[in-house]
């Protein structure tokens, strides 16, 4: 299937131009997003408001910037609905249990199952393609976590994808091997004429075992 130049081409492009893994930064940037704008639109609509209070508001990890967003009245609102809950549940003296999930959680893997089949299809010989996979394979490439997800979503993954990918993490574990072996007592010398970034590769396993800034794994 040809790959068009719409909004997933040129965020996934964008994307790639800077640290990291790209899906994480574009679900990052998402959520930020999408918080903003249901806190300024949806916080009147009674079917949102069902939902949110069902899931218990958002998860630990989206509910961490609430106090920067822009619209305190709709914070208070939609947190009160939250409190006269736990509040009730307090006086029962019963466990608080949410039944839903967090709507910021939803939107995350509803973002990710769409770039992962995006990136999927793109095996073709269109300049579309060629321009995509060039931006791509020029990036940090997909966290671990992602690659993972893409390979229980997509049937097929590009042979040039898999080959990247696997390429990196290969590469990121001989690194990492010969961090450890030279962090031995007695091979400082050798350690020292290490590159800078490899001197520090813990911190690039870290995030590439980690995954998506929003923490959210």
């Amino acid at each position: 299937m040809a790959v068009d130049r719409h909004i997933n081409f040129f965020e996934l492009q964008k994307a790639s131009e800077k640290p990291g893994c790209p899906l994480c930064r574009i679900i990052s940037d998402r959520a930020d997003r999408y918080i903003d704008n249901m806190l300024f639109e949806h916080v009147s609509d009674r079917g949102f408001r069902a939902l949110y209070r069902a899931a218990g508001g958002f998860c630990d990890v989206h509910s961490r910037n609430l106090e920067s967003f822009r619209d305190g009245l709709a914070v208070a609102i939609l947190g009160r609905d939250i409190l006269e809950d736990r509040i009730e549940a307090f006086k029962k003296n019963k466990p608080w249990k949410p039944k839903g999930k967090c709507p910021v959680c939803a939107e995350r893997d509803r973002i990710e199952q769409e770039y992962l089949s995006f990136l999927a299809q793109s095996d073709g010989d269109s300049q579309d393609e060629r321009d995509l996979r060039a931006a791509f394979t020029a990036s940090d490439g997909l966290c671990a976590p992602h690659y993972g997800k893409m390979q229980e979503l997509c049937r097929k993954i590009p042979g040039w994808l898999r080959e990247f990918q696997e390429g990196k993490f290969e590469e990121l574990l001989r690194k990492t091997e010969t961090f450890i072996d030279l962090s031995a007592y007695g091979r400082q010398g050798e350690f020292s004429r290490l590159p800078e970034n490899d001197k520090v590769i813990w911190k690039e396993l870290a995030r590439t075992l980690r995954g998506r800034a929003d923490g959210g794994h």
